[in-house]
């Protein structure tokens, strides 16, 4: 199934994402993850890129092979021009269709240091335009509702979002955010542009004073004042914290949901049993 058909059915489109094991772990120590997501049912999952390396990357379609034959929920998975040339993403797509995964996440990738880039194709749009026009691929990319990093202003931003919507873009998944009105204005300067397609609410479960510093430094997410009083009251004490950063993403998902959003993107971070509360807290109105 391809992904974009899973909208407009009457009710949110709700999803999680998975990372591959470290280098060091077994690829079937994935199962743990999957056997604790399955209970919640995704509509489907997607399963990150590695930033470099064969083994990495292949580790990524054994995944989504297992998501899509054993687990039998559609898998998404990701692709970057970073470190994927031409013949890797033809490598890839002839392995993946030949296991039945139809879907396909095309992003640009962040550098790694330790390997060096591929250069076949510059940004997403191309990565999504060579997709489209070589296979019968669904093919997703990404979007920021805070704007990129990269970005100078959030014309610029739209802009470039347009241009891989263009190029073939069926369904968008945004990177995390905290406060609800980015999202909200976000939707908004897309709808404008012509951005028509589905827009999936990338949605980051808040389980640590550490880890959301981390994740902020790297995506450039704002913080708004309700999580940064929760961070300073509970930031110390890691079960009060990993309670409260789980309320705070129900209640953000709740609001969503009712704000009309297409879709809810739950990064897992390979935590199975935070995605089941948090899943468990709103299967109610998810229906809806």
């Amino acid at each position: 199934m391809k992904l974009c058909e899973l909208f407009g059915q009457g009710k949110t489109v709700f999803s999680c994402e998975v990372f591959p094991p470290k280098k060091t772990s077994p690829v079937d120590s994935i199962y743990k993850t999957l056997d604790g997501l399955k209970d919640i049912h995704p509509d489907f999952i997607s399963v990150t890129f590695g930033a470099g390396g064969s083994q990495v990357n292949q580790t990524t379609h054994e995944i989504a092979s297992i998501i899509q034959n054993q687990y039998h929920t559609p898998a998404m998975a990701h692709l970057t021009c970073m470190a994927a040339g031409r013949e890797d993403v033809d490598r890839l797509l002839a392995e993946l269709k030949a296991d039945g995964v139809e879907n396909i996440l095309a992003l640009r990738g962040d550098p790694n240091p330790n390997f060096p880039p591929k250069t076949d194709f510059t940004y997403a749009s191309d990565l999504v335009s060579y997709i489209r026009a070589n296979s019968d691929f669904g093919v997703s990319a990404a979007c920021y509702p805070e704007g990129h990093l990269e970005s100078p202003d959030p014309v610029s931003d739209i802009r470039h979002l347009k241009e891989k919507v263009d190029a073939g873009a069926q369904h968008l998944v945004s990177q995390l955010f905290f406060d609800n009105e980015d999202f909200f204005r976000f939707l908004e300067r897309c709808r404008i542009a012509g951005i028509n397609v589905p827009i999936e609410a990338g949605i980051m479960p808040v389980l640590s004073k550490s880890s959301i510093q981390r994740m902020v430094s790297m995506c450039g997410a704002s913080l708004p004042r309700k999580l940064t009083r929760i961070l300073a009251r509970y930031g110390d004490n890691p079960e009060a914290m990993r309670e409260a950063g789980i309320a705070y993403a129900i209640d953000q998902i709740s609001d969503l949901i009712a704000g009309g959003v297409d879709g809810i993107h739950l990064y897992t971070m390979n935590n199975p049993q935070v995605a089941k509360q948090i899943s468990d807290s709103l299967f109610s109105i998810r229906q809806v």
